[in-house]
């Protein structure tokens, strides 16, 4: 069986080092603290100046990277990168790193982000006779970059850049620089560290603090920062663009102990759950967090309200991806494997229940009724973020606009179909006052509104579309598999 996980995911996290001896361990342990980003596969590519290696594998990090192909994997400068698939398959040739050698030399580069034109580029340069080795949209760069005409690399990359639209976090290797790109709106976020000498690059600033590394700043959206043995360079070669940083990496994808675009994680998830308790005040007698995604919020519903928190459901932290269901029916199988109630917290309780958001609505039926089966009198959810109406193009993976439950149903009947006794969002206006942004300048807030910055182009809306029914045709594949594997 394969899990239905009712959660958005993020695309995927990079990081990258220069001019340190242990370049390898150093992005091992950096995308180690990435790895809630992307579990589907992960890669590192190296330098020692001379050439890059590069290796990758489907699975989570420390699978991947056991000691001996850790140690062989031998230079001073590397980048790596961690995968969930939005664009492209979950397949060992789309795992990133992507390594080319061309006429440019070698290179390898991670991408966190989706390039919403990349469809109809990718069919210009096939008709021109370009061969593409995966289907992940990121591969469109490197082709985008062997074809410029500009002789200087850093030019070439810009050629490239200019013509991608969408949101894009890159980190690129080559056997003397490594270089950080952002996306003139800044969708996804990219920092910039230091650890004695040695230059790093990161996703999130998590990955700074296990290697002890000092944050620097964040690359600005628009910015190339180009590290080589000359140091750090900055270009801003774009025409600037009103910021869009995609508010859900503080609502739910980045780790509570990171700071993203310049802004506590935790602190803004708490300052979420005050929020809600000021909009959406009930008469209550236990605060429970659905975890791990609705604890930081709770805490702070808890604090605003006055209500005590406690923590009636359990998580199991050591569910994969894949597994197997037995034959004998049992009610909830998927949540229950994942989730579990206590019931001498939630008996007899009137019960808020506290998340990051409602996506298709099946597994949050399915708590709903966990927690009434253990016993609590009254169960009210309550909602960190507004309804998610529409689908992100840019670097998550979203359910098609037809799945999100709140495009099609009201409040009200959405609390009915989950079957609570009472349902409320937190507002926009509330959510952009929580994380700091009232007039809603910095974040892009296009889930919920359907306002996109950055339009998608048909053919490339056409293609997601594809790709998520060749997505379904897959899983139910190894459905079908697992099935007569147990028989």
């Amino acid at each position: 069986m394969i899990t239905q996980d009712d959660k958005f995911h993020d695309e995927c996290g990079v990081f990258g080092i220069f001019d340190h001896p242990e370049a390898a361990k150093m992005a091992y342990l950096g995308l180690y603290a990435l790895q809630h980003r992307g579990q589907e596969s992960a890669g590192i590519a190296i330098t020692d100046g001379e050439k890059i290696v590069c290796e990758r594998g489907m699975g989570q990090v420390a699978d991947i990277f056991r000691k001996d192909r850790l140690d062989s994997l031998r230079g001073h400068c590397a980048i790596g990168h961690v995968r969930y698939s939005t664009a492209g398959g979950s397949q060992l040739k789309n795992a990133q790193p992507i390594y080319v050698e061309c006429h440019r030399g070698e290179i390898a580069i991670g991408h966190n982000g989706n390039l919403v034109n990349a469809p109809i580029i990718r069919s210009e340069l096939e008709k021109e006779g370009t061969i593409f080795t995966t289907t992940s949209d990121t591969e469109v760069v490197l082709h985008m970059v062997a074809k410029s005409r500009q002789s200087r690399f850093v030019d070439a990359l810009v050629d490239a850049l200019a013509v991608l639209k969408g949101a894009y976090s890159f980190v690129l290797l080559t056997k003397d620089m490594l270089i950080g790109a952002r996306d003139p709106w800044g969708f996804r976020p990219l920092c910039i560290g230091k650890l004695g000498g040695s230059f790093i690059l990161a996703s999130e600033t998590c990955a700074l603090d296990l290697i002890d590394a000092d944050y620097v700043r964040d690359v600005k959206p628009g910015e190339l920062v180009i590290i080589s043995e000359k140091g750090l360079e900055s270009v801003m070669p774009f025409p600037q663009q009103r910021q869009h940083s995609c508010i859900f990496e503080l609502v739910y994808f980045s780790r509570p102990d990171s700071n993203v675009f310049q802004r506590n994680v935790y602190s803004s998830r708490y300052n979420m759950g005050r929020q809600l308790a000021r909009e959406a005040p009930v008469e209550a007698d236990i605060v429970v967090p659905v975890p791990d995604s609705g604890l930081v919020a709770a805490l702070g519903y808890s604090a605003e309200s006055g209500i005590p928190i406690g923590f009636g459901l359990i998580r199991n932290h050591y569910v994969g991806r894949t597994f197997i269901e037995p034959k004998k029916s049992i009610r909830h199988f998927g949540v229950k494997v994942k989730l579990n109630p206590v019931r001498s917290i939630l008996h007899g309780k009137r019960v808020v229940l506290i998340d990051d958001s409602i996506v298709r609505g099946n597994t949050s039926q399915k708590i709903v009724k966990m927690v009434r089966s253990a016993g609590a009198s009254e169960v009210h959810f309550r909602i960190s973020c507004p309804p998610t109406i529409g689908s992100c193009y840019y670097g998550i993976d979203t359910p098609t606009e037809e799945e999100l439950i709140a495009s099609y149903k009201t409040v009200p009947e959405i609390a009915e179909f989950i079957g609570v006794s009472s349902l409320q969002y937190l507002s926009l206006e509330g959510l952009l006052t929580a994380t700091e942004d009232p007039e809603g300048s910095i974040f892009c807030t296009s889930c919920y509104t359907k306002d996109y910055p950055v339009p998608m182009p048909k053919e490339s809306f056409e293609q997601l579309k594809l790709f998520h029914k060749a997505a379904e045709e897959q899983e139910e594949r190894e459905k079908r598999e697992l099935v007569v594997a147990r028989n």
